[in-house]
């Protein structure tokens, strides 16, 4: 069995996913078994020092750092729960020692093995105003659309003051199903939760839309290729 590299950022996303790990191994392989799990985590300010300034080659080498630290611990291969950050991925792939696991293809393989046609994608600024799920949904054939600008900012806003911080408020809440429930208006018929910490937030059960956890979808992804070998 495969041992897994976790290449963290935000503390409660992290979480979140080695949590979802631990549970899906269960599934798979018997009470309380699941694979070898290894996580580092530079702190979260080093990395928004970067993002802030729009320097994701400085992203990349705190990336790459962990993964050299992971490799060294004997992980064979990485996931990072974290899509914001996968926007230095194209940097990091290429000089990583292991390979990776993609958080925005595994959203788009899942999207498309449900037949999703339009995806609502909600995150931090960088990740909507950025590539990553753009591209990752056009390579499958899906499309996909960002909220307002106004509503952009009062996301990223909630996300960095609230969510990363373990604070999850009703107030909050409601405002995502507000966003979700207007981009099912324009045609989405599905919405991918691309902040690692919003399915702390939105459930499926409060959302308009069926969702694509990101978070969850990963961790699911790194524990069949673990036990798959």
């Amino acid at each position: 069995m495969l041992h897994i590299g976790i290449v963290a950022c935000s503390t409660e996303g992290a979480a979140l996913c080695y949590r979802t790990i631990s549970l899906e191994g269960a599934q798979m392989l018997g009470q309380h078994d699941h694979p070898e799990v290894s996580l580092h985590s530079h702190s979260m300010a080093k990395y928004m020092k970067y993002i802030d300034s729009d320097d994701w080659a400085g992203v990349a080498e705190l990336m790459l750092s962990s993964a050299e630290r992971l490799a060294r611990a004997g992980a064979d291969f990485l996931i990072c729960p974290d899509n914001t950050i996968h926007q230095a991925f194209d940097l990091v792939e290429h000089r990583s020692p292991r390979p990776w696991l993609h958080i925005a293809r595994e959203v788009g393989a899942e999207a498309k093995r449900q037949g999703f046609k339009r995806i609502a994608v909600l995150g931090t600024k960088y990740l909507m105003d950025g590539p990553v799920y753009r591209d990752a949904l056009k390579a499958v054939g899906i499309e996909h659309r960002v909220p307002a600008t106004e509503q952009r900012e009062h996301l990223n806003q909630i996300i960095f003051e609230e969510l990363v911080n373990g604070q999850f408020l009703p107030r909050s809440l409601a405002y995502h199903v507000e966003v979700i429930r207007g981009m099912k208006d324009e045609g989405c018929d599905a919405v991918a939760l691309a902040c690692t910490e919003i399915p702390l937030l939105v459930t499926p059960e409060s959302s308009p839309l069926p969702v694509l956890d990101s978070t969850r979808l990963l961790a699911k992804a790194a524990v069949r290729k673990a036990v798959e070998g």
